[in-house]
């Protein structure tokens, strides 16, 4: 595997732009205060924040006036991964930061949430209105006898009250817990039963691709399958009636525009019974993420309010560059971290969009035309997104007005470099391309985007502030511009906490530790370069091996699926009980291509030229369709152990398949093999 490096940025940051930037901003500040280095940039500055991990968490946490309700007595009581205890002795509440923004006059009436559904109709939810609506929820939920600590579940799409749920959970210290209503009930259970609810907020379908889907049948069940589910609180989004015995939604909430016709306001301008923000340890819990769980009962990762609150403050301040005039857009599903994420654009002022809807739907531009009408300023979405937009010829800036998007970022996948090359035609002069790295597990980038540095073709922009992210080779040692393991060596404050049921800690330190002790090891193959950027090849867990030279199916991806008949593909690497080893190519075509004998070729010689003689596959297959996690990433794992012989039911969690019926192909194809 090489790097995908050009000598020449791509795109280059203006001197005015990198003065006014935050990161820029963080560092002149920093330098007076904290004894940050001065000169040398980026660079110098990141190498300081791991070098000096108290005093730049410190000096982060001053500089977005965290609001530590009883004060720290370190920043790290143990460094040690796993089990780094951060912040000792404080207490604090993430929904009070974000939410402080409506305590500003100037700005309580301007929108805190932009909400946008197919239709392209837009509802703005004001930040007086969301602080008085999560006032009341909060208000609610202590009354139905949620207390710190208790979990509280959604079932929920991309809606303004996701939002609130979320928020109103955390004001109590309770711990948040979500599902995208696409899910089956089997993939929510597996999930929300590890972690046993007492209250689920439920919509009763959802609306994607033109049509309304249905989901009371599935409410049911869950109300059945779970029994420690003491409240059940009905969103209507389609418009039926509350079932019997559940909560009407609007009777939780509105009892805050009752109360603010009642009220009067303070000298700031405030509610006079504002929020009650339960002050909880730095490492209490605030929202359990899931892996992918393909191959099992997904891990059920707990993250804290105080390491989450940090860490967003980080990536969305200084990373992302967002303050309060700017909109936030980023197309998700509450089943995915970067819902999460989005939603951390409040503690920075920010109005974030919310896009409810199928990402190509009524056309393939839809995403562009939602960051039109909203006015985005920084709009995130998938590398697979962008791939199928230059596939279908489409042109962002050319039919729509995206004058106000300064970056586009991608995460989910590599970006290939044919995706930053269309970007940067296509999407706006002056564009700021971001390919970010990170994951469910820390909630947050490794690497990615950097406002004050260049953009090479094909690379993340550098390893992100405070995180001490370096590429291993086998025996354990720091390698650049070679291929190595993505470890952490240093912790992060959003690194979870613990896995939920898993009292011992055996499961959390074998999912990251196992390998090197004490660091943190990914699972993904890096190269760092010279100049510090970053290209991910691929995860290493489901690596090629041939002849003893590693490689990355992203790399064999980035390839193959330039050509215009290939939609999709997965490639996969199956050691064999006689000591041999097979590599094959499966391809999902665009509509209305056959795989014959010269798109075979033209694969083959593509792969040859463009990468190297070992990543030509041993056979090429058509494939009815490529399968994927719920979050949109290709099962190369499960497909792997199909491929190898074991069953269906051992080799994957259905559950946790878009489409597990096209598993059936890989299925019957190492039965005829065997």
């Amino acid at each position: 595997m090489t790097t995908a490096a050009s000598p020449v940025p791509l795109w280059q940051p203006d001197p005015a732009r990198i003065a006014a930037a935050g990161v820029t901003r963080f560092q002149t500040w920093a330098a007076e205060r904290y004894g940050a280095p001065a000169e040398g940039g980026y660079p110098a500055l990141h190498r300081w924040s791991v070098d000096e991990l108290d005093t730049f968490w410190t000096a982060l946490a001053d500089w977005f006036d965290v609001r530590f309700t009883t004060p720290h007595e370190r920043v790290l009581g143990t460094d040690t991964m796993p089990g780094a205890q951060w912040f000792p002795g404080a207490t604090l509440n993430y929904a009070e930061h974000a939410l402080r923004t409506a305590l500003d006059p100037a700005r309580a009436d301007t929108p805190a949430l932009v909400h946008v559904d197919e239709t392209q109709e837009q509802r703005s939810v004001s930040w007086s209105e969301l602080r008085g609506q999560v006032s009341a929820l909060a208000t609610a939920l202590r009354a139905l006898g949620v207390r710190p600590g208790d979990r509280v579940s959604g079932y929920l799409p991309n809606i303004p009250q996701a939002v609130t749920a979320l928020l109103a959970t955390a004001a109590v210290g309770a711990v948040w817990t979500s599902c995208a209503p696409d899910f089956g009930a089997r993939g929510v259970l597996d999930r929300f039963q590890q972690v046993e609810p007492v209250v689920l907020f439920a919509v009763d379908g959802y609306r994607y691709g033109g049509k309304e889907h249905d989901r009371t049948e599935t409410v049911a069940e869950l109300r059945r399958e779970l029994p420690t589910v003491r409240a059940v609180v009905h969103v209507p989004l389609l418009g039926t009636p509350a079932p019997e015995g559940t909560l009407e939604w609007s009777a939780l909430v509105e009892p805050a525009a009752d109360h603010a016709d009642n009220s009067t306001d303070n000298d700031n301008g405030t509610d006079t019974a504002p929020p009650v923000f339960e002050q909880v340890p730095f490492d209490h819990p605030l929202w359990v993420l899931y892996s992918s769980g393909t191959t099992g009962l997904p891990k059920a990762i707990v993250q804290s309010q105080g390491g989450i609150l940090l860490e967003h403050l980080k990536q969305i301040g200084l990373h992302c560059d967002l303050g309060t005039e700017d909109r936030f857009f980023w197309y998700t599903s509450t089943g995915w971290m970067m819902w999460n994420f989005l939603v951390g654009g409040l503690l920075t002022g920010t109005t974030i969009i919310l896009y409810d809807g199928s990402p190509g739907f009524p056309a393939v531009d839809a995403q562009w035309r939602v960051a039109d009408r909203t006015g985005a300023t920084f709009f995130g979405t998938s590398a697979a997104y962008v791939m199928a937009c230059r596939k279908a010829d489409v042109h962002p800036a050319r039919d729509h007005d995206l004058s106000r998007v300064r970056c586009v970022a991608t995460t989910g996948s590599p970006l290939p470099p044919d995706g930053f090359r269309w970007l940067a035609d296509e999407a706006g002069d002056d564009l700021w391309i971001a390919s970010v790295s990170g994951g469910t597990d820390i909630c947050s980038c490794f690497a990615g985007a950097v406002p004050t540095l260049p953009v090479h073709v094909g690379e993340l922009q550098a390893a992100c502030l405070g995180t001490d992210l370096q590429a291993w080779d086998p025996e354990g040692r720091s390698v650049t511009e070679e291929v190595g393991e993505l470890v952490v060596t240093r912790p992060l404050p959003s690194m979870p906490v613990r896995f939920w049921n898993d009292p011992d800690g055996n499961r959390y330190h074998d999912s990251y530790f196992d390998t090197y002790p004490g660091v943190w090891r990914h699972g993904d193959w890096i190269t760092i370069t010279d100049h510090g950027s970053v290209v991910i090849h691929g995860r290493s867990d489901s690596t090629l091996n041939r002849q003893g030279v590693r490689m990355g199916s992203a790399d064999i991806y980035e390839v193959v699926e330039r050509l215009p008949e290939i939609r999709e593909s997965l490639v996969i690497g199956v050691e064999e009980p006689d000591g041999g080893y097979w590599m094959p190519l499966f391809v999902h075509l665009a509509e209305g291509q056959r795989l014959d004998h010269e798109l075979r070729a033209r694969i083959t010689t593509t792969l040859r030229r463009e990468l190297s003689p070992r990543h030509v596959p041993d056979e090429i297959i058509e494939v009815p369709g490529v399968p994927h996690t719920l979050t949109g990433k290709r099962i190369e794992v499960p497909v792997k152990r199909l491929l190898q012989g074991t069953s269906l039911d051992k080799a994957v969690n259905a559950g946790s398949v878009d489409h597990v019926e096209l598993l059936h192909f890989y299925e019957d194809l190492a039965r005829r093999r065997r």
